[in-house]
């Protein structure tokens, strides 16, 4: 027979607390929050890449820009034209999309947050989506213009590319370097929730270092130490960011 003493702790217990805690949640229950967050997200990508279709043509003009418009390049298949417009449109969407997905992959990742914390991540949300739009304005007005002629004008030999590659190239930057600007926010936020300390971030200082030229090497598109820089300092001062905002959002998992 329940006491009262546990009814009244059963009645003030919030479901919906519970459930965030992910308290006692079998592996299927996982599985099926993991189902849930993803159909939110595809839905959310779907949207914003379908409301991407209305700018397209004129984000390929912006995306051209740096070869010197669409005409410099060269189609040699018949579906190649309109995969670019998909292309286009798919990173647009996940552009406008990334609040969603940003919070989703949170809400998954790290469960059982206090309410504190989930207004914390109400903050994370416009700041991930703004970190991501500043690194893809970087890639644009910093890499794109120092890499491109470096690319077109090796060995002096004329290239005239096809619209796969340019826009593969483009795409693939531009969305990486966007990642790896959301250091400093992801960083403050694993504070906030006590995973990581402050102290912790400036002792492995030095495999961020590490981690920092591993990256740069694998977004930048060139072989040359001067793209390679351009990528690795903003990831270094980042990180340091992330540092100097982990001091101000630390607390230690559980605490008040």
């Amino acid at each position: 027979m329940p006491t009262d003493e546990s009814l009244t702790v059963a009645s003030d217990t919030n479901p919906d607390d519970t459930n965030d805690a992910g308290v006692g949640m079998t592996l299927l229950e996982h599985l099926a929050e993991m189902r849930n967050r993803l159909i939110y997200v595809s839905v959310a990508l779907l949207v914003t890449t379908a409301i991407s279709f209305v700018f397209a043509d004129q984000l390929i003009d912006i995306f051209t820009a740096p070869i010197g418009g669409r005409q410099a390049l060269e189609s040699i298949d018949v579906t190649e034209n309109i995969g670019i417009f998909m292309r286009v449109s798919l990173i647009s969407g996940v552009v406008l999309g990334m609040p969603a997905v940003v919070y989703h992959v949170i809400r998954f990742i790290v469960p059982g947050l206090t309410r504190e914390e989930r207004r914390f991540l109400w903050l994370v949300v416009p700041g991930a989506s703004l970190l991501f739009l500043g690194g893809v304005m970087f890639s644009y007005f910093v890499m794109l213009p120092v890499a491109v002629p470096f690319l077109i004008g090796f060995m002096d030999i004329p290239t005239r590319p096809r619209p796969n590659t340019y826009f593969g190239f483009v795409t693939r930057l531009m969305f990486w370097i966007g990642v790896a600007f959301e250091t400093p926010l992801i960083l403050s936020f694993l504070a906030r929730v006590g995973i990581v300390t402050p102290q912790m971030l400036r002792q492995n200082r030095k495999f961020a270092v590490v981690g920092a030229a591993v990256l740069a090497a694998a977004i930048t598109p060139t072989v040359d130490p001067v793209n390679m820089l351009l990528v690795m300092a903003p990831l270094l001062i980042l990180y340091e960011m992330g540092v100097f905002l982990s001091r101000f959002t630390y607390r230690k998992r559980g605490s008040a």
